[in-house]
């Protein structure tokens, strides 16, 4: 019997009602990602793109010397500790230390100093998160105001500020790919086969299927590809017009997304 905790955590990330996320688990024989996909095709559910997202707390630390962007994602359990002087500092001089070491040697030295210094003194469970340091002839990088994700843009021509603006773009509507040649095959191919379901379960004629599962790929295109996106400062245009109009035609070399 499907347990009530796990009904509910497909209802906050599906947004379907109760019965509907209890029939969906009962028929994927308690499978979450397949519930999901279940529901989808049902056109009870939007896409997910993290069946099971935690709501980690900490922060995400940026450091910048030498023409490189470090980037530092440190969890711990609870707020209170994430706006502790202490934790923030750790945060920091991680961050600083990725720009002067290998990454190998990076993660084995703060490991240790969690662990031996961090976990001691704050007396809660730390851990390492995601971390990057990137170079390029451009860099921009934004980080959130609740200090939770960061990204950093690479460019190729244009300037710091429109990377800066990028990687706005980036942190607030979280992209998957860069355009939609980077979609993976099986991945489009799941996206059209759900898409397909839902206009049959919605009655839409067979040879009308095909047509509107296009247009709706394209929808998908951009919401999840950086440069089809709309432009959070002027969603007339897309991103990959904001960069030709005010960028000069600059190239989006590299985008990474940082989080908790």
């Amino acid at each position: 019997m499907v347990d009530v905790q796990t009904i509910q955590k497909l209802r906050r990330v599906t947004g379907a009602g109760m019965v509907d996320c209890k029939n969906a688990l009962d028929e994927a024989n308690e499978n979450f990602d397949l519930a999901i996909e279940i529901l989808r095709k049902k056109g009870e559910a939007k896409a997910a793109k993290k069946a099971d997202r935690t709501a980690n707390e900490g922060l995400v630390s940026v450091a910048r010397a030498d023409g490189k962007v470090a980037v530092v994602a440190l969890n711990c359990e609870t707020d209170f500790v994430a706006r502790n002087e202490d934790f923030i500092k750790a945060g920091q001089d991680l961050a600083q230390s990725l720009i002067e070491l290998s990454e190998a040697e990076f993660k084995t030295k703060s490991e240790e100093k969690i662990k031996n210094e961090l976990i001691v003194k704050i007396g809660e469970n730390i851990k390492l998160g995601e971390f990057g340091v990137y170079t390029g002839e451009v860099i921009g990088v934004y980080l959130h105001s609740n200090k939770k994700v960061a990204a950093v843009v690479i460019l190729d021509g244009g300037s710091e500020n429109v990377a800066v603006d990028i990687a706005m773009q980036a942190v607030a509507m979280a992209p998957e790919y860069l355009v939609p040649e980077d979609v993976p095959a099986e991945i489009l191919a799941k996206e059209k086969e759900i898409l397909a379901e839902q206009m049959k379960n919605e009655g839409k004629p067979a040879e009308m299927v095909e047509k509107i599962v296009g247009g709706k790929i394209n929808k998908f295109y951009e919401e999840n590809c950086l440069l089809k996106q709309a432009f959070i400062k002027d969603d007339k245009i897309s991103v990959e017009k904001y960069l030709e109009n005010v960028g000069n035609g600059a190239k989006i070399v590299a985008f990474h997304v940082i989080t908790l």
